[in-house]
């Protein structure tokens, strides 16, 4: 997974600098549109194109026959039961060719979100007191089975514990609140049993290109039900490997202000889904596309 996240992000540094210029809201409507027509072309490759088109057309035979024999019920009853069969067949014939588009969607929609979604943390004064729950919560989730009690989290010089470490052996987690106090990118350093990795964490004005609330494991890699745990969906940061001790490892940056779109990572996947369908339905006819 590291692997495609790390080539996914290396086409999307080269694409989105074409049109950056114009600003995010630009950038993020004019790639979600392409991905709209894109889409469309695949799904005219991979789709049973004359059987979508049959399946409507008889679809609209059925209702026809509704209304010009709608005193006869028996007509009407065995036209409609066909409307409902053919509503299978057809939803069939687009349900299949869209799953494979489900990865590249979410593909697109990963790299506009650490790219666009967030704002680096906000910064303190040094040895300043900040009131609890005012700072930064740093989340921590270990694998099935390992035990919290020996963890280690290091803090560097640009970060300011707030509250000392919580651990949770029971739940496997473990949390502790900080501030900014240093403008830049800062690795806080964890250690349990041997394994030592890091969570990159960005204060300060200036943006990087990308920011990521979360590092996860790529034992989660398939992992549905919990979508935001699926490294696909993370790619700024290189996922845990499936034998790390850890799960998940989370902040919370605050949400870039998107202007007159929506806010956020649902902001995000709002726009990238309107965005898309609005252009993919223009472009229906002169790509001669039966959806």
């Amino acid at each position: 997974m590291n692997a495609l996240n790390s080539a996914a992000t290396s086409l999307f540094d080269v694409l989105l600098a074409a049109t950056l210029w114009a600003g995010s809201a630009v950038t993020l409507i004019f790639w979600s549109g392409v991905f709209g027509v894109l889409a469309l072309l695949v799904f005219k490759r991979i789709s049973w194109q004359k059987g979508i088109a049959s399946a409507k057309d008889k679809i609209k035979a059925h209702m026809i026959e509704i209304r010009l024999y709608q005193d006869d019920l028996v007509v009407v009853a065995s036209a409609v039961a066909k409307v409902l069969a053919r509503n299978v067949v057809y939803l069939g014939l687009n349900f299949g060719p869209i799953v494979p588009l489900a990865v590249p969607f979410m593909i697109l929609t990963a790299q506009l979100v650490v790219r666009f979604a967030y704002d680096p943390l906000p910064l303190h004064e040094r040895g300043a007191a900040v009131m609890a729950g005012r700072g930064t919560l740093l989340e921590i989730e270990l694998a099935p089975g390992v035990d919290a009690r020996e963890l280690r989290v290091t803090l560097p010089a640009g970060l300011q514990a707030v509250s000392p470490l919580v651990r949770v052996p029971s739940e496997g987690r473990a949390f502790q609140e900080f501030v900014a106090v240093e403008s830049g990118g800062h690795e806080v350093l964890l250690e349990l049993g041997g394994a030592r990795e890091t969570k990159l964490v960005h204060a300060g004005l200036v943006a990087p290109e990308a920011l990521q609330p979360r590092r996860v494991s790529d034992r989660d890699m398939f992992a549905i039900a919990h979508a935001d745990r699926l490294p696909l969906l993370w790619p700024a940061e290189r996922s845990f490997g499936s034998e790390s001790p850890f799960r998940v490892v989370a902040i919370a940056y605050p949400f870039r202000d998107q202007g007159w779109l929506p806010d956020g990572e649902g902001g995000i996947l709002i726009t990238v889904a309107l965005a898309s369908m609005v252009v993919g339905a223009l472009a229906l006819k002169p790509l001669g596309v039966q959806i």
